[in-house]
């Protein structure tokens, strides 16, 4: 792997280069949006409105960090906390309730990419209905203890390889309740996506064993610690997830010299900052869904363990959606008007529309990643003036994803639908 292709495949990278694109929005020099500088401060107050509501004043230190552990407890049901003690009143020790885990959270975050406007999962028993993120976590949730995932004999409650490589868009359509009344958006890229995760585990034995099982993870990232030690370094966790993850992505992703970089896209505002000759430093990178994984790992490690993390000021906001929705509601961007016209001839819909990996998209996610950094910065100065570590992780899941989520119910309730509609196959958010 060259410098230039590891940098790009790093969390530096991500912020760096969306960086740059804020410096070309504080400059007018976009291509498709406009930067109202005055709006910021009023996005900040509001996500910071919304942490207060739900942790203040004295409840701070409660906030979980951004992760998927969350979207298993929807309805107010500890189902992870259900889920481990029977385990271990089974006699699993701490390690094999880690690793179990991980297989969980692995499998239920990649499925995790948008699932579209009416997609419903009802939860057996229950009758309970869910949506969105939580219903495709309750819905994984169900598959993983029904065995949907696990060739291993007598054990169902684990991921392996060869279970990985036979789901296929039928085993989801069952496990997702999908029907033609029930349709969800891209449930046979999900699929191919997890039967390649099935490939990439068997290519790293060293890492995840013989049989490929995501929850090895959990012995590498510990024997990877100082002896002793109960702190772990988020930038090696995170090449690692990059090693497993980058093959699995589609083909038509970005690739340099023949070698894919993921989540990663050209972006034309990069590209006039440029000489106009190297390709690299026009390539704005994310790796949203990998970021989105490693947040929700990390946490195993530190309820179920007692571990630590070490550089996780690395991981950046989260450009997806619900986050840069957020800065289009509250009008901190907008669209330019040959943009919004160009989006809205695609749509035909009152909504604008644009592919996953067009530029208008591709500089909205990169954008998404530096306003997040600059509203952190005065939503944690607040909190440091209180007595409270606040971090990153903390701010996406208690204000800034769930203020885009509020916003988007409340000016599109039919729909609670992003402001900007993306054309995607279900496997980049």
């Amino acid at each position: 792997m060259t410098p230039d292709i590891e940098y790009l495949l790093s969390l530096e990278a991500v912020r760096e280069r969306a960086g740059k694109v804020f410096e070309a929005a504080k400059k007018d020099e976009l291509s498709h949006f406009t930067y109202h500088a005055e709006k910021l401060p009023e996005a900040a107050a509001f996500v910071a409105s919304v942490i207060n509501r739900d942790f203040g004043p004295d409840n701070f230190a409660a906030i979980p960090p951004h992760g998927r552990w969350q979207h298993f407890e929807v309805g107010n049901v500890a189902r992870i906390d259900n889920l481990s003690r029977g385990w271990k009143q089974n006699g699993c020790d701490e390690m094999e309730q880690a690793r179990r885990l991980i297989d969980l959270f692995v499998v239920s975050v990649l499925l995790d990419a948008g699932a579209g406007d009416t997609w419903k999962f009802e939860e057996p028993g229950s009758g309970d209905i869910y949506t969105r993120s939580e219903g495709i976590a309750v819905a994984s949730l169900y598959m993983f203890t029904e065995g949907a995932f696990s060739t291993t004999e007598g054990v169902k409650h684990m991921v392996d390889a060869r279970g990985l490589q036979s789901i296929n868009e039928e085993t989801l359509a069952k496990g997702f309740q999908i029907t033609p009344s029930n349709p969800m958006i891209g449930v046979g890229p999900r699929a191919q996506l997890l039967s390649r995760l099935g490939d990439s585990l068997l290519q790293n034995p060293e890492i995840f064993g013989p049989s490929g099982r995501p929850g090895n993870l959990v012995d590498h990232v510990i024997n990877s610690a100082d002896p002793g030690s109960k702190e772990l370094d988020y930038r090696v966790f995170w090449m690692t997830l990059q090693k497993l993850l980058i093959p699995i992505w589609p083909k038509e992703r970005t690739q340099i010299d023949g070698t894919p970089i993921g989540d990663a896209w050209p972006l034309a505002v990069l590209q006039r900052q440029s000489d106009g000759k190297d390709v690299k430093a026009a390539i704005q990178p994310f790796h949203k869904l990998t970021q989105w994984l490693a947040y929700s790992l990390m946490v195993p490690f530190v309820r179920i363990m007692g571990y630590s993390w070490r550089n996780a000021h690395l991981g950046t906001g989260l450009p997806e959606y619900r986050n840069g929705g957020l800065f289009i509601d509250l009008g901190v961007l907008t669209l330019k008007p040959s943009a919004l016209s160009r989006g809205l001839s695609t749509s035909g819909q009152k909504l604008p529309m644009f592919k996953d990996s067009g530029d208008e998209i591709v500089e909205w996610r990169a954008l998404t990643v530096a306003l997040l950094d600059e509203v952190y910065k005065i939503v944690e100065k607040q909190m440091r003036e209180k007595g409270v570590q606040f971090s990153m992780a903390q701010m996406l899941e208690a204000g800034s994803w769930k203020a885009g989520r509020e916003l988007a119910a409340e000016r599109r309730p039919e729909t609670k639908s992003s402001p900007i509609l993306i054309d995607g196959d279900g496997t980049l958010f």
